[in-house]
């Protein structure tokens, strides 16, 4: 059985409201998996499918940490929470970045994401855009133990992550002829570059900022000012 964290606020992995979070995070991701069975689009057909867009892969990204997270919580295994951790550094900064990007061009022009014909309704669209982000803050701040990746790892994460994308993306447009986001298209092969290395420095961003808001729902003043004053932990891990 898993000992619960010093500074976690509630009990997880456990039987009561860890699993049930879980629970309701898992219904609501496989949800949307099975919209898009139903939403015919020409992606659904091409090569790399729905796959190819960045919310697609953070949504995969999501279910696999929750459902780690579920089993963690019927099995109450502590390699199994440990793992679920591990996976949420990096689903929940990266769910944090597709709803701001996603939210945020939206504001701008919606066109800039998708084709006026593929419009989704208020109930998927915040299924996939934002219900993800929620659910991995909450699971977060309230049953996980204190992240303790510096800005630096990051960084380094964020930067993998965004290339590695954008290495897919074109990969698809080879096959394709044709990008997953319309944005794409607009902008030239060194504004994409600009575009995937600002969001990597803005996923970097998230993280910060999650694990500053960490500290101040669980009352941590160290934790909030390392996320702070020094992102890179080039103080030393004994202050």
């Amino acid at each position: 059985m898993a000992r619960r964290h010093p500074l976690q606020r509630l009990a997880s992995p456990s039987r009561q409201l860890s699993l049930l979070l879980h629970l309701a995070g898992i219904a609501s991701f496989i949800a949307s998996f099975r919209f898009l069975n139903t939403w015919e689009t020409p992606m659904s057909a091409a090569f790399g499918g729905h796959y190819q867009f960045l919310t697609i892969i953070g949504l995969s990204l999501a279910l696999c940490t929750f459902v780690v997270g579920f089993l963690a919580d019927v099995t109450l295994s502590s390699r199994l929470f440990q793992l679920k951790n591990i996976l949420s550094v990096c689903s929940a900064p990266l769910e944090v970045l597709i709803s701001i990007l996603y939210w945020g061009l939206y504001a701008i022009d919606k066109s800039l994401l998708f084709p006026p014909e593929f419009q989704l309704d208020f109930l998927p669209d915040f299924g996939f855009h934002a219900a993800p982000a929620l659910f991995l803050a909450v699971d977060l701040f309230l049953l996980s133990p204190p992240w303790t990746v510096h800005g630096y790892s990051a960084l380094a994460l964020s930067e993998v992550l965004a290339f590695s994308y954008w290495l897919w993306v074109e990969y698809c447009f080879s096959h394709n002829g044709w990008y997953p986001y319309p944005i794409f298209d607009i902008l030239s092969t060194w504004k994409r570059m600009l575009l995937f290395t600002f969001s990597a420095c803005l996923m970097t961003g998230s993280t910060m900022i999650l694990k500053w808001t960490y500290g101040k729902v669980n009352g941590i003043e160290q934790f909030k000012k390392e996320a702070v004053a020094d992102p890179a932990g080039i103080r030393g891990k004994g202050e």
